[in-house]
C-alpha cells in the first residue's frame, strides 16, 4: 500500500464510488472493496451471467447486507513535502529563493511555488502566483501584513519556462523574472519563517497542504543571502544546465531524479523531499525551452526530463479505507465479478458496479484456453472516476472524454484528456474508480448499443459457457505482473479492444508464439501502444506524443498528445506511444497493425466479406458454405450489431498499397511471409473517420477496405488467427456464420467442448 500523505486539504465528492483492492483475485483469496457514499446502499457481490445486456442473469455469489453512509475524502493536488525547513521565527540576515516555473495557467485560485507556512496565511512564507499571474512574495511574520504581499509589476506568462526570483538582503525585499528587477519594497522588520514544513508547489492551509499550482518546476534553490543582479542573469543564462555555486546555499533540488517519490536536496543539508499524488518526472525543462531545442533532439538521445510537473487535479490513489469484503471461495469460476451497490437516486432505484476478475485459484491446473481481458485499456479510458451516479446505462463520449463530474474539484483526465489545467495526462492511477469498466457502460454513438470494455469482452466469455469449453480468464495486468503464466497455456484468446500492452507482456506474447503458442485475436488496434507500471502496480504510464513531421493535417484527429521530447517514460527511461517505434511491431508478432479508428454513426459500422472461401477456417470441421465475397460479422439481415467500426488492423500489404511517398522516419517493411487474408472489413465512410498509412499519416482507404481477418503460420514459429477488427467480440452471438467460424478456429488449434483442465 502507499505510504499516508501529510495532512492535505479534503474534497468530499457527492454520490456512491467505490473501487475494489486489486482488479484481479484468485479463487480462493481475500478482495475488499472501499466505498465512499453519502447514502445507505446495499452490496453483493455478482459473476456476470450470459446476459451481457441484463442485471437479472448474474449469479450471486454473495450478500454483503446493508451499508450506513460513510463519505470518505478525496485529497488531489500533487506538490513536494520537505519535512525539514529554515529555522522557524527566526529573523532572516539575507535570503534568496529562486525557481524555474513554467506555469499552466495564470488564472483562477492562487498557486504557491515555495513556501513554508502553518495554518494561519499571516505566517505563510514564500512565492505565490496570484489570481491574476502576478508573482507575489509573502514575507511572513514580523515583515509585511498578510493582505500586502510584494508582487511584481507584470505577470508570468502561461506555458512558458521562467527563471524567477525572491532576495532579501537585510534591508530591501525584490522580485525578479528572467533576471529583471519587478519590485522592490523595504519591509519593517526582517521576515521569519513559520514552524512548518517546507512545501514545494502548495502552502500551508487549515486543512493541510493547499493553493497547488499547475505548474512545471526545476531547479529549486534557497540560499542563505541575496543573489546579486549578476548571478541572477548568470543563473538566467545557464537554464538550469548547473547546480547553484555551493557558497550560502542552503537547499537546492534539481528535480531530475527520475522516477519514484523522493526529491534529493542537492544543497548539503539534507532537506530531502518526498513527491506527493505522484507529479510527472521525464518532462522538457527550460533547456528545451529555448528557440530551436526541439529540432535539435532525437528520438535516440538521453531523456529530456529536467523537471516535475504539478497538477492541482494529480490523483492516483484514493487511500480509502476498506468498508467491506470478501473471502471468495476456492471453487469459484474464473470470470468477471462485480460489487453491485444498490441504493436510491433522484426517486428511483440504481446501481453502482465495481467490476474485478476472479482468476483460478493458486496452483489450480489450467484450462485448454485463456481468454486475456484486455484491463490495461479499461484504465487508459478510466475518464471521469467521481462521475455523478444516474440510473440509466451511462453512454460515454467517444475517446472517453467523460460524464459529469459530481465534484468540479473530483479529478476527471484520463489517457484521452488533459489536466485541468491542461497539462497532458501520463499516468491512471489503478486504486480509483473506474465506472468505465461497469458492465453496463455503452460506447458512443449512443444508438448503436457497441460497448468496449466489460460489456464487450463477456460476450465471448458467455458464448464459450454455453459452448461448453473450459477457459480460464486473466488480465493483461496479471501477465505483467508475471509474464511466465502463458507458458501453462497452448491456445489464447486476445480479445476486445487490446490497445495497450506493457513491454515485457509484447515480449512474453511473441516468445510463447515462437515456441509454437497458438493465438486467436479477436480485437483491433491491437498491441498499439505502450504502458509500464511502477513496482507495485499501482500506477499505469503511457505516453502519447506529437511526433516530428507528422501530417499537421491528422493533428485534430490524434489523441491528445504531450510534447515532441516528452515520449520517454519516467518508470523504465525507454521510448513510450507506439510500440513498433520499440521495434515491437505488431504486424511482425500477430500479423496486422493499427490502420485508423471513427465513427460517429450506428450506420458507420460494416461487416466481413469473404475472400478465400475454401480456406479451411470456413469448412472444416463445420461447412459455413459461404461464397467469395459473402458477408458475415453481422446481425441476422445485415443489422446490428455489426463488427467493422471504431478501430481496425489491416495487413503490411494493404498498409503498403495506402502508403504514398516517403517519411523521414521510418522504412517501408517486408510484408509476413505465409499470412493468409481470409476475410476483409469493409464500411461506409463516416463523418469520424481516420484512416493511416504504415508512417501513421492520414490517407484513404481503398474500396472501402478497414480491417482484414488472417490466418498466419508464423515462420518463426505459432499461429494466429486475428480478426482485424475492435467489434469481433460484439458479434459473438448475434451470427451464427461468425461463431462457427470461431468453432473452426477453435477445433483448429485443438481446442474442443468439454475438455478438461490440465
Amino acid at each position: 500500500m502507499s505510504l499516508p500523505i501529510p495532512p492535505h486539504r479534503p474534497v468530499w465528492v457527492p454520490g456512491v464510488h467505490g473501487y475494489a483492492s486489486a482488479k484481479t483475485v484468485h479463487a480462493g483469496e481475500r478482495i475488499a472493496f472501499h466505498i465512499s457514499s453519502d447514502r445507505s446502499y446495499s452490496l453483493e457481490v455478482c459473476r456476470l451471467g450470459p446476459d451481457p445486456d441484463s442485471r437479472a442473469s448474474d449469479a450471486r455469489v454473495a450478500d454483503l447486507g446493508l451499508h450506513d453512509a460513510r463519505m470518505q475524502p478525496i485529497h488531489p493536488g500533487s506538490y513536494v513535502h520537505v519535512d525539514a525547513g529554515l529555522p522557524a521565527g527566526q529573523p532572516l540576515a539575507g535570503l534568496t529563493l529562486e525557481a524555474w516555473v513554467m506555469p499552466w495557467r495564470c488564472d483562477g485560485p492562487r498557486q504557491a511555488l515555495l513556501t513554508q507556512g502553518d495554518a494561519s496565511g499571516g505566517r505563510s512564507f514564500g512565492l505565490f502566483i496570484d489570481p491574476d499571474g502576478h508573482l507575489a512574495w509573502q514575507l511572513g511574520e514580523g515583515a509585511l501584513p498578510a493582505a500586502s504581499p510584494l508582487r511584481a509589476s507584470r505577470p508570468l506568462t502561461p506555458r512558458r519556462w521562467q527563471h524567477v526570483a525572491a532576495t532579501w538582503d537585510g534591508r530591501e525585499a525584490a522580485l525578479w523574472i528572467d533576471g529583471e528587477c519587478q519590485a522592490r519594497v523595504g519591509p519593517e522588520g526582517a521576515p521569519r519563517p513559520a514552524k512548518a514544513p517546507l512545501r514545494l508547489g502548495a502552502a500551508g492551509s487549515a486543512e493541510g497542504a493547499g493553493a497547488f499550482a499547475d505548474v512545471d518546476l526545476a531547479m529549486v534553490a534557497i540560499h542563505a543571502g541575496a543573489l546579486t543582479p549578476e548571478v541572477l542573469a548568470a543563473r538566467v543564462r545557464e537554464r538550469a544546465a548547473e547546480l547553484p555555486m555551493p557558497d550560502g546555499l542552503l537547499a537546492c533540488w534539481p528535480l531530475r531524479d527520475g522516477g519514484g517519490d523522493a526529491v534529493a536536496d542537492v544543497g548539503g543539508h539534507g532537506w530531502h523531499g518526498r513527491v506527493v499524488n505522484h507529479g510527472t518526472r521525464s518532462i522538457l525543462g527550460p533547456g528545451f525551452d529555448a528557440a530551436g531545442a526541439q529540432a535539435s533532439h532525437t528520438k535516440d538521445s538521453a531523456p529530456a526530463g529536467q523537471g516535475l510537473r504539478l497538477a492541482s487535479d494529480d490523483l492516483y490513489d484514493c487511500r480509502w479505507h476498506a468498508t467491506a469484503h470478501l473471502d471468495v471461495p476456492a471453487d469459484t469460476r474464473p470470470g468477471l465479478h462485480v460489487a453491485r451497490l444498490r441504493f436510491d437516486w433522484e426517486g428511483r432505484e440504481a446501481a453502482y458496479d465495481i467490476t474485478f476478475l476472479v482468476k483460478p485459484r493458486a496452483g489450480a491446473r489450467p484450462a485448454p484456453l485463456l481468454v486475456l481481458c484486455a484491463m490495461s485499456s479499461w484504465l487508459a479510458y478510466a475518464a471521469t472516476p467521481f462521475a455523478r451516479n444516474q440510473v440509466d446505462d451511462p453512454v460515454w463520449p467517444r475517446r472517453s472524454t467523460g460524464l459529469d463530474n459530481s465534484h468540479p474539484e473530483a479529478p476527471a483526465f484520463c489517457s484521452y484528456t488533459y489536466h485541468r489545467a491542461g497539462q497532458p495526462s501520463y499516468f491512471t492511477g489503478l486504486r480509483m474508480p473506474w465506472p468505465n469498466a461497469s458492465p453496463a457502460a455503452l460506447y458512443d454513438p449512443a444508438g448503436s448499443g457497441f460497448s468496449q470494455w466489460t460489456r464487450l469482452e463477456r460476450r465471448l466469455h458467455a458464448w464459450l459457457e454455453r459452448e461448453g469449453h473450459a477457459f480460464d480468464v486473466l488480465a493483461d495486468l496479471d501477465l505483467h505482473a508475471d509474464p511466465a503464466i502463458l507458458a501453462r497455456y497452448s491456445t489464447v484468446v486476445v480479445n476486445g479492444h487490446s490497445e495497450y500492452w506493457s513491454l515485457p507482456v509484447v515480449d512474453a506474447f511473441d516468445d510463447w508464439l515462437r515456441r509454437g503458442g497458438n493465438a486467436l485475436v479477436l480485437s483491433g488496434n491491437t498491441m498499439y501502444l505502450r504502458v509500464s507500471f511502477d513496482a507495485d502496480m499501482s500506477v499505469m504510464e503511457q505516453r502519447k506524443n506529437d511526433e516530428r513531421g507528422a501530417d499537421p493535417a491528422s493533428a485534430a484527429l490524434r489523441p491528445p498528445a504531450g510534447p515532441y521530447g516528452e515520449e520517454r517514460h519516467a518508470q523504465d527511461a525507454l521510448r513510450g506511444g507506439q510500440l513498433r517505434t520499440l521495434g515491437r511491431s505488431a504486424a511482425s508478432i500477430i500479423g496486422l497493425e493499427t490502420a485508423g479508428w471513427g465513427f460517429a454513426d450506428a450506420e458507420d459500422f460494416g461487416v466481413y466479406h469473404v475472400c478465400e472461401p475454401a480456406h479451411p477456417f470456413f469448412n472444416q470441421p463445420q461447412a459455413l458454405g459461404l461464397s467469395r465475397d459473402q458477408t458475415f460479422g453481422h446481425a441476422p439481415g445485415g443489422g446490428l450489431p455489426r463488427a467493422i467500426g471504431h478501430e481496425w488492423d489491416l495487413s503490411v500489404a494493404t498498409l503498403m498499397r495506402m502508403t504514398q511517398g516517403s517519411h523521414e522516419t521510418a522504412v517501408l517493411p517486408e510484408p509476413p511471409r505465409g499470412l493468409t487474408v481470409i476475410a476483409q472489413g469493409r464500411r461506409a465512410p463516416g463523418r469520424m473517420d481516420t484512416y493511416l498509412d504504415w508512417h501513421s499519416r492520414v490517407c484513404e482507404p481503398i474500396d472501402g477496405v478497414s480491417a482484414e481477418m488472417i490466418y498466419w503460420e508464423r515462420p518463426q514459429g505459432g499461429r494466429v488467427f486475428h480478426a482485424g477488427a475492435v467489434g469481433a467480440a460484439w458479434v459473438v452471438g448475434s451470427d451464427p456464420v461468425f461463431e462457427g467460424l470461431l468453432r473452426n478456429v477453435l477445433h483448429h488449434f485443438g481446442c474442443e467442448p468439454g475438455q478438461p483442465a490440465g
